[in-house]
């Protein structure tokens, strides 16, 4: 299937997409991202019927009290239901995480349902990320599960879960040490319903990847379980951008987790990828794991060039076959610009080969005649059953050099 600007044909720029498939009907897709086209950050929707070959776009709503919203995420859970949470806020204060949900494929989205209000300066609550079980053999199937980072003078990590379809949430659980940089966590659900929360620890002191994991549908979690050795030893350097004359934007070191539930060659495993600095330019590391708590030695899954630059990766895994797929941004083809690449396993990680997702490559900055502070911090892979790619992005499109969101399979 060519590649499709969902965005294309509307006012404004479009960043950070996420995207979610009926695991039933999976023609149906729901895509969010960050819509600027109002003068100020909300959030944008674009549903598909047709396989994303054609897309209908809209904005949601925001909570009242609020004038902006950004980093969104969406799920998918049983029988046509999407979940959306994103953060809202009034300028630089008052960060709350807020949900929104789809009964009918995305055709409407119920009024927005506060996770967990920010205050003012004191705490504002961010980059949130949302996953929802689905695993046959869960005891839990239904629940939803969002994590997130208040920020103040330090940041921790943050997780609820919803056992309503994102109705109501139930009280937070702090599940990381309050004293360090975390960014962006990721949440994996497994073969019988164990909740898998992972995060990168940025400082202040050496990197650590860390997970914590849940045996009762989110209720309570493990002791931190701490890779710092293993997995992460350098991050991309912050606050200077990867090492590209004319890149200025950021690059966090986010974990991004999967879990295979298939009855396939990798059943039960769980999946860790991040972009890792260690060789003096980024590339996307993997580590496999049968439980969660062994972890394999990290190895590289792009096959790119040393010294190019390859970044914000996000893993699926097919439900049904067990293959895993992480898509990326990589500047491999030219050395500055861009182009998203997948890299596919289908031997449950033993092995992968790479494919360029992009058909055009793409300048980060647009027209800007200096770099760009921020392209996002984030794209997204899904799987359409039995065994597809449903990948978006967002790139500059010319010869405006608006940025747009692009889906391709």
């Amino acid at each position: 299937m060519p590649v499709v600007n969902i965005t294309g044909a509307l006012p404004g720029n479009h960043f950070e997409p996420s995207i979610a498939v009926n695991s039933v009907l999976s023609n149906f897709m729901c895509v969010v991202y960050v819509d600027d086209s109002l003068g100020t950050a909300r959030i944008g929707v674009s549903i598909s019927s047709d396989g994303g070959q054609t897309w209908s776009s809209s904005i949601l709503p925001q909570p009242s009290g609020y004038e902006s919203a950004e980093a969104p995420t969406v799920d998918y859970t049983f029988p046509n239901t999407f979940i959306v949470a994103a953060h809202v806020y009034n300028g630089f204060n008052d960060g709350t995480i807020v949900s929104y949900t789809s009964f009918n494929n995305g055709a409407d989205f119920n009024p927005p349902v506060i996770v967990q209000r920010g205050y003012g300066v004191i705490i504002h609550n961010d980059e949130p990320f949302i996953a929802v079980d689905r695993s046959p053999g869960s005891p839990y199937r239904g629940n939803a599960y969002v994590s997130y980072t208040p920020l103040f003078n330090f940041s921790a990590i943050f997780f609820q879960r919803s056992l309503n379809e994102g109705a109501s949430w139930e009280t937070p659980q702090r599940l990381s040490d309050p004293r360090g940089f975390h960014d962006r966590a990721a949440i994996a659900v497994g073969l019988s319903g164990e909740v898998y929360s992972g995060y990168v620890l940025t400082g202040p002191v050496n990197p650590e990847a860390n997970l914590r994991i849940s045996y009762d549908g989110g209720a309570s979690f493990t002791p931190q379980i701490v890779r710092e050795s293993i997995l992460i030893s350098s991050v991309v350097p912050v606050p200077s951008p990867l090492p590209v004359v004319g890149y200025g934007f950021r690059v966090q070191t986010n974990l991004t987790l999967g879990a295979d539930i298939s009855s396939g060659l990798g059943s039960g495993n769980v999946y860790a990828a991040w972009n890792d600095f260690r060789n003096g330019y980024s590339d996307i590391l993997l580590s496999i794991s049968p439980d969660g708590q062994l972890w394999s030695i990290p190895t590289s899954i792009t096959g790119a060039p040393p010294g190019t630059q390859n970044f914000f990766p996000s893993i699926t895994v097919s439900p049904s076959t067990g293959t895993i797929r992480i898509i990326y941004y990589t500047n491999r083809v030219d050395g500055f610009l861009l182009d998203v690449f997948v890299a596919e396993s289908f031997n449950g990680g033993g092995s992968f080969t790479n494919r360029r997702l992009t058909d055009t490559s793409f300048n980060p900055n647009g027209n800007s005649p200096t770099p760009v502070p921020l392209i996002g911090d984030y794209i997204t892979a899904a799987t359409s059953l039995p065994d597809t790619l449903a990948a978006v992005w967002n790139a500059t499109t010319p010869p405006t050099g608006k940025e747009d969101v692009y889906f391709s399979t």
